[in-house]
């Protein structure tokens, strides 16, 4: 085979090859992230062939909901850890922004809970009431964190 793999998906024409290529390196890119602009980009597509491609593909719909589901776990975890080490500063010196993580949880936080619950066949709410918990207590340690920061000063 090519550098592409032949493959029959939804709405795809008889004989028609499609690129799975980018797909894989979209996905691994999208659970590293959960930025889907990005993700194409560095996977060589627009994010609209990415959204194309999730709309037609069932398969491909699928494991882009299991690398948002990974990437959600990513950004919580992440979060976690620099609260426990003390980790205020990103690589490159600028301060970590808890805030805009947080936010992002909560964002999401609907489409990891059905994701979750999917796959361990629970109920949505109870995968969502979860995460609130978990967001409310990150909120809290980095209400303390600053709280330190503001009296060191």
């Amino acid at each position: 085979m090519t550098q592409q793999t032949r493959s029959r998906t939804a709405g795809a024409g008889k004989g028609r090859r499609v690129n799975t290529r980018w797909r894989d390196h979209f996905l691994e890119n999208l659970a590293q992230t959960s930025n889907v602009t990005k993700s194409a980009e560095a996977a060589g597509v627009t994010a609209s062939a990415a959204y194309k491609a999730r709309t037609n593909e069932p398969d491909f719909a699928r494991r882009w909901q299991a690398a948002l589901r990974e990437g959600y776990t990513h950004l919580e975890m992440e979060v976690l850890r620099r609260l426990r080490e003390g980790e205020q500063k990103t690589n490159d010196g600028e301060k970590y922004d808890f805030a805009n993580a947080i936010r992002l949880l909560s964002a999401h936080r609907d489409n990891a809970a059905k994701a979750h619950a999917e796959q361990r066949n629970v109920s949505a709410g109870e995968v969502r009431a979860s995460i609130d918990r978990k967001v409310e207590e990150i909120r809290l340690k980095v209400m303390e964190e600053k709280a330190k920061d503001d009296r060191g000063r």
